[in-house]
Order: structure tokens, then sequence, then C-alpha cells
């Protein structure tokens, strides 16, 4: 049986490769290259538009307990970022380049999936999984809206940070080194004097930003705010934020500095790092004229300016079951951002459900139960859940699964606890191949 999938971002290409895994022939449907969207500039799918980091990779976190998960059940996009791990301390970050690389070589070599270069402008009948993402196509939006019935999306706005070339980087304003020794040494750390610090926090909030039409602050995504956005919401906002010093002691006084602004490796070679927590849509000469403050940065070469694009997503909760399905029909479904989870691993893990419960659907199988003990199920519970009054993006985290039940003590030994419990199940339902 033929299923399509509509995008090959990240959860479309993980659903893509989940459904040919199980033996279905998958249509695989992507505009690019003939037409991208603000934010892409890569023809391989599964391109990362924003951070190159997949965040925290311990299980007191819970992303990093949702990376396990995938883990175990065989995620192509997890096998391919571990593939393609740049060091980053306790985080799991990538080289963009390798990582889209190695999805697009996989998914263009499996013998169960056709690839089809064209913009999909209409819902087509099931089996389904549209994976379009938060930058959908106008003419593929107008078709989901009327699809729904006139069904209006709600959106936020979105921003990425700016790239730089590590030598342009003055080494002697700067050290290598990861909070609290965590890992390997896998940030470049710019320290800033108190002074340096309130000229460059002033700069910001009187720069020009680039024009976005209907942006207000109200409508940015908190876990991806702009720093110009932080900086006018208080001058200590990007000491507690982005530029906290905590756990970072500068070598050359032995203290932590006023403010730290960190670099991470974006790339295997090392010759480019991103301004870590600096999504911007300031102007261009703006970003060069305000970042080049960073004393560390003063001659900073910039490789790819900070953007801003606005993301759509559906209203789930009201249109979509605990599947990703559509409420009215089963075998249409939808995966990845625009379904209102945030982040690249939450977006893959809507991929993956979305693939596996279509397989049984169409197989007539029943369809694996993941509970809100684990990350994956408290997701998508959570996108499903009709008592939402105000609906908005979310990371996955452990304030959505359900509670323990009993005390531990700390907070990082409940986490782990939480993480264990999870993982039981998962393996649980691997041994009996159900997922």
């Amino acid at each position: 049986m033929m299923v399509t999938v509509i995008g090959a971002g990240l959860a479309g290409s993980e659903a893509a490769w989940q459904l040919a895994e199980r033996g279905f022939s998958v249509r695989l449907c992507e505009m690019k290259p003939s037409k991208m969207s603000p934010a892409h500039h890569s023809p391989d799918f599964a391109e990362l538009v924003c951070s190159n980091s997949l965040r925290g990779d311990r299980l007191e976190n819970a992303v990093g307990l949702l990376k396990e998960e995938l883990r175990r059940l065989g995620s192509l996009i997890l096998s391919c970022a571990e593939a393609n791990r740049v060091e980053a301390g306790g985080a799991l970050a990538v080289d963009r380049y390798g990582f889209s690389g190695m999805v697009t070589q996989k998914i263009r070599s499996h013998p169960n999936i056709t690839v089809v270069e064209e913009e999909i402008t209409q819902v087509p009948e099931g089996p389904v999984i549209i994976a379009t993402g938060p930058l959908t196509s106008d003419a593929m939006s107008a078709a989901i809206q009327a699809y729904f019935g006139g069904q209006e999306y709600m959106s936020f706005f979105d921003a990425a940070a700016p790239l730089i070339t590590f030598d342009s980087i003055d080494m002697n304003k700067a050290w290598f080194a990861s909070r609290y020794d965590r890992g390997e040494a896998d940030y470049v750390n710019c320290a800033m004097e108190k002074d340096e610090y309130v000229a460059f926090v002033e700069a910001l909030k009187t720069a020009e930003e680039a024009p976005v039409h209907g942006f207000e602050d109200k409508h940015v995504f908190e876990g991806c705010m702009p720093v110009e956005v932080m900086a006018r919401r208080g001058e200590d906002t990007l000491r507690y934020g982005p530029m906290k010093p905590v756990g970072l002691k500068d070598p050359k006084t032995g203290k932590e500095p006023y403010a730290v602004v960190q670099l991470r490796k974006d790339n295997a070679l090392g010759s480019v790092y991103n301004l870590v927590g600096f999504q911007t849509h300031l102007k261009f000469p703006e970003q060069r004229r305000v970042f080049s403050m960073i004393p560390a940065l003063h001659d900073a070469e910039f490789v790819r300016y900070g953007v801003m694009h606005r993301n759509t997503f559906l209203d789930s909760p009201r249109l979509l079951d605990r599947y990703y399905a559509d409420r009215r029909n089963p075998l249409v479904a939808f995966a990845g951002q625009m379904t209102g989870v945030e982040g690249y691993v939450e977006s893959t893990a809507s991929g993956y459900l979305a693939a596996v419960s279509m397989a049984a659907k169409l197989r007539g199988t029943p369809i694996p139960d993941f509970p809100k003990e684990t990350a994956i199920g408290a997701l998508s519970q959570y996108i499903s859940d009709t008592s939402i009054g105000n609906f908005q993006p979310m990371n996955v985290n452990f304030g959505i699964m359900t509670p323990l039940g009993y005390k531990v003590k700390g907070k990082a030994n409940k986490n782990l606890a939480i993480a264990e419990r999870s993982l039981a199940i998962i393996d649980q339902m691997v041994r009996e191949h159900n997922v």
C-alpha cells in the first residue's frame, strides 16, 4: 500500500523512514529545491534552520529522555544526529550539513521511498501524513484551512541566531569551557564587564529591527525569543538568560564574569560557531554593529546573520487526536511543528508516532499505546488535550508527564526516576514488537 508523506523536514523524513522500514511504499513529496521557504537555504532534507543543537542529552532533562526513547525505537533522525555529533558539553549538537546530507542520502536510497520534488497544494485523500512545517507555503496553508472548514491557523514568531567564523574570534578575550566543567570544554566563552554589558544592552534596545509584519513582543515564542526583545524586558534579563555567567570562571581572574556570551561549534571542522541564545531579527548592519561590541567579537566575520520568520501551527486540541490524526479521518495525519510541538526532537517524535500509528491502522493491528508516562506519549497527549484553553506550542518537559506518585529527594533524582520509568515502558514495547 502507498502512503503519501508531504514535507521532508525532520518530522516528514522520520515518518517516511518508519513507514518504509515497515514495508509500506512511501511517496515523499518535497517542494525544495524548486521552491524554498524564507528560512531554507539547502536542498537537503531535515534542514536545521535555527540552531544546530538538539539540546540537552542527560536523562534528567526531558528532551534528553525523549532522545533516548527515540534512539531505542530506531529513529532515523537520532541515528544521523549521533553520526554527525559535534562537541557541545551536555548537549547533542550536530554538523548541520553532514547531518542533513546523511538523512537525504538514506531517504533517497531506501527502496520503499519515492521522492517527488514538487509543491503540493491540496490535502490528498489518505493515507497521508502532512509535515509541511511551520513555514508551510501559502497555497498549502490555504488548502489545510479549507480542509478544516476554514479553521484559522494560529501563529508565533521564531528567530535564528547568527553564525561567525572561529578565526575571527579574539581568543585573547575568550576561553574554552563548558558550564560547571561538564563534559569537554566545548563552548567559547566571551566575558563582559559591567560597563560593557550595560552599553551592549542599551545598543540592543535601540537597534533597528528588520520589518516583520504584525510583529509584537506578545507574539514571540518564549523558548526562542529574539535577544533584542529580552533586552527591552529589563537590564538584567540577558544576565539571567543566554548571557548568564553562572558556572563559568574566567581563567584570567578565577572569578565569574559579570556576563558571558557563549559560542557553540556549528560544524564538525569547528570553523563556524553560533551565538548561543542570540536569535534576532535586527537588520544585518545592526547585527554587525551591536554584536561587535562583545569584546571577543570586535572583528567578527559573519557567515550568516540572524533571521526572523513567522511560524504557523494548528489549533491541534480541537482538530487532532493523540496519534496526530484528524479526529474526523484517521488516515489523514499531521506531524512536526505545525501540530504545536516545539523543537527538533519533538518534531521528530511526532513524525515517528504519526507513522507507526498510521502503519498499525493500515494493517488493522492495535495502535501502539504510548502513555503519558513516556515523553513521546505525553507530548502527543498535550497537543490533543481538549481541556487546554489557550493552546500554545510546547517543548517536551516533565511537567506534562504523569507524576511519579511518590516523593524522591532532589529534582535531578526525581527526573531521573521519571526517565527510568519511561524507558522501562519503551523497552517493554520494543520487546513485545508493538512499535
